[in-house]
């Protein structure tokens, strides 16, 4: 297996691989590129971002800045959207489905490392070069979901349809469809429900 195969797969790979740098490289000019067009240029931001997400059939409306790994490793469903400071680490693949809204500062990061630092640290081989081992578990974000300010969703979690997460939490564990869940570590509150509807004078029309 390549290191990028070991990679998306799951497996501890080595980050330093040339591949996966080039890649790296490539979502990061291309991120940077976005962040430097102005709104009143949708046509071409639009253009970066299908750069960017290649492999994703929707593209979202991005607030910049954005910042990827690798960007092609991000999976957008429909009508969704990011509001500033939105930080993908897609070492892993990330799926995304329909109408998901993203708050500011909101980062998704698939990303693990060991525990122990005998296997965490950079290790050097016999020519001198250097490398580092890491792994990476998928995150998946099921439709209508709303994920508010200054979120972590950390590595293996599935958040289920319908949620909300709450501002400033870290997401360690899946939280199961239409919850109202928030905190460090992020726990389900209750679930949603017919009592949560909005009057329907503030409904517009």
């Amino acid at each position: 297996m390549t290191e990028k195969e070991k990679m998306l797969a799951g497996k501890l790979y080595s980050a330093a691989d040339p591949e996966l740098g080039s890649l790296l490289l490539k979502a990061r000019k291309l991120a940077r590129k976005y962040n430097q067009i102005d709104e009143d240029q949708p046509e071409e931001q639009q253009k970066v971002l299908q750069s960017l997400l290649a492999n994703s059939e929707n593209i979202p409306a991005m607030q910049a800045p954005i910042s990827f790994d690798y960007g092609c490793n991000t999976y957008f469903g429909k009508n969704c959207s990011t509001n500033f400071n939105f930080t993908c680490l897609d070492v892993c693949p990330v799926h995304i489905g329909d109408d998901v809204l993203f708050g500011p500062n909101v980062t998704l990061a698939t990303p693990m490392h060991p525990l122990l630092p005998e296997e965490r640290n950079v290790h050097v081989r016999e020519d001198g070069s250097w490398y580092m081992l890491e792994y990476a578990k998928p995150i998946t974000i099921e439709n209508s979901c709303w994920i508010a300010a200054n979120v972590v969703v950390c590595g293996g979690v599935t958040i289920g349809e319908g949620s909300v997460i709450g501002a400033g939490s870290v997401v360690t564990r899946d939280i199961p469809p239409h919850s109202l869940a928030a905190g460090n570590p992020c726990r389900v509150i209750r679930q949603l429900n017919e009592n949560d509807k909005l009057p329907s004078a503030l409904h517009l029309k």
